[in-house]
């Protein structure tokens, strides 16, 4: 990254000597990771409804896993969004929703009962993974994070030196008013 960086810095810019650490979080990795999931699962739900239904003895609820998808796409989108959170909250609703429509197909009438049960335990280990991936990601990005007044940034100043070494770095004051009135004035 820090060589592409100074491919693309102009004349005069600093040079990129080291990266810092991410800012990413695991929490933010694992929303990630579960977002492109999600885009990955709704496209294929839009795309190839017979394929699935006929996988899982569920012949004549193509439009249901049409639907799907597009809950998992939206879904998938919102995670990969700024509020990461109520996409991570949307994917937990959906798999409520998958979980459900999964048990329904497990009818003794249902000859690929075996399918319908290897998905369902699909189903509850991503579970297991949206539940992790929404506690962690609030409580990361709760505001209320350092109590109940928010964070607190009352250490930092935005100087790099510390506001002491910023202090009279930029002009240097006149050492009299005196001084002031027989400065030129611009034009």
């Amino acid at each position: 990254m820090t060589f592409l960086s100074n491919l693309t810095r102009s004349e005069g810019d600093p040079k990129v000597i080291s990266t810092g650490p991410s800012s990413r979080s695991t929490a933010d990795s694992l929303a990630k990771g579960l977002g492109w999931f999600s885009l990955a699962l709704g496209a294929a739900e839009l795309m190839a409804p017979g394929r699935i239904a006929r996988t899982l003895g569920m012949e004549g609820k193509e439009n249901l896993i049409r639907a799907y998808g597009i809950r998992e796409i939206g879904a998938g989108m919102l995670t990969l969004s700024v509020d990461s959170q109520a996409g991570l909250m949307s994917r937990v609703a959906g798999d409520g929703l998958d979980i459900v429509t999964l048990m329904g197909a497990m009818g003794e009438d249902n000859r690929k009962r075996q399918n319908v049960g290897a998905a369902l335990a699909v189903v509850l280990g991503i579970t297991a993974l949206d539940l992790v991936a929404t506690k962690a990601a609030t409580a990361r990005h709760a505001r209320t994070a350092a109590g109940p007044t928010g964070r607190d940034f009352s250490d930092r100043s935005g100087f790099p030196k510390g506001v002491a070494a910023a202090r009279g770095a930029g002009v240097t004051p006149p050492r009299q008013l005196s001084d002031l009135r027989a400065a030129p004035r611009p034009a």
